[in-house]
């Protein structure tokens, strides 16, 4: 799922006006829009018939495509100062970003939107716990209660899923591999898009984490040849989610204070719940409820420490 959420402002926030021209629009606008955009990840995946890390490998070939001409268009200078050192900085974050997106989109075949999209937002709490133990950051009182509530949630959603089936419990810890691995994927940049502009920063990464995924898709006999459908739905995954979502987010960074950018992800777990009962009748059990509303508020009491 889905973001860089304790990146701070920087130059590179400034790409996007530079794609467009001046903007006037108002920041909190934008934001409302990411967070529908990446709320309706879950549902375009799970309408797709293709496997998961063939729609994973597309998500990424055509962001990559979408973003890397305004990264070309804006000048040699830009792209070139990338040396070598960095590029594989860049290519080890896209090896994070393609585990993460691999284990999550495969987990929403095998367990429900909500209990899924709960899992992988609990990536907040590994971020804190990998920067306590590789950069010795300390973690506050209010912090490791928050961990505490979001874990008690997590588990709570995991028993109900128990009654389920095997195959949900299956699908919850694939979500939970996704997260940390988002947590490594935002751990790891977050030192880099501090001298790293947007375009420069996300382009490597995004084209990394496409080249591993396709590599898996032709490793493992997953076909890449479908139908037009298929395509239209690959397109929608990039441009919504990815572009409008994750892309906006950035933007936002540069005009809203990153707490307030990183609070409103907690919209997202809520966003797709909400559209997989409307469009895909997915009723969360009482269980999965509970447990969504103790591990919001965890993430949520984390995020404020951040």
């Amino acid at each position: 799922m889905e973001t860089k959420r304790d990146e701070r402002p920087s130059d590179g926030a400034e790409d996007l006006n530079q794609m467009g021209g001046e903007t006037r629009l108002p920041p909190k606008a934008v934001l409302i829009v990411s967070i529908a955009a990446v709320s309706t990840a879950s549902i375009l995946i799970r309408i797709s018939s293709a496997p998961p890390l063939a729609i994973a490998a597309y998500r990424m070939i055509i962001s990559t495509l979408i973003l890397a001409p305004f990264l070309l268009l804006s000048g040699p200078r830009r792209w070139r100062s990338l040396d070598r050192i960095v590029l594989v900085k860049l290519m080890c974050v896209g090896l994070f970003l393609a585990l993460h997106f691999a284990t999550w989109i495969s987990s929403l075949a095998l367990t429900s939107v909500t209990s899924s999209v709960i899992f992988v937002h609990l990536d907040p709490i590994f971020v804190a716990l990998l920067s306590y133990l590789i950069l010795g950051e300390k973690i506050s009182g209010r912090m490791l209660l928050g961990i505490v509530i979001a874990i008690s949630g997590a588990i709570m959603i995991a028993l109900g899923d128990i009654g389920l089936g095997e195959t949900n419990l299956q699908g919850d810890l694939l979500a939970l591999i996704g997260a940390i691995m988002l947590g490594l994927y935002i751990l790891s940049g977050r030192r880099l898009r501090q001298s790293l502009d947007l375009l420069s920063y996300v382009v490597p990464v995004y084209a990394t984490a496409a080249m591993i995924l396709t590599a898996s898709c032709l490793a493992t006999g997953i076909p890449l040849e479908y139908p037009l459908r298929e395509y239209v739905i690959f397109a929608s995954i990039a441009l919504v989610p990815m572009i409008f979502g994750h892309t906006l987010y950035n933007w936002a960074l540069k005009y809203l204070k990153a707490s307030l950018v990183s609070t409103s992800l907690l919209g997202e777990p809520v966003g797709a719940s909400i559209l997989a009962y409307i469009i895909l009748g997915e009723k969360p059990t009482p269980p999965a409820l509970v447990g969504a509303l103790i591990t919001l508020i965890g993430i949520y009491i984390c995020i404020r420490e951040t």
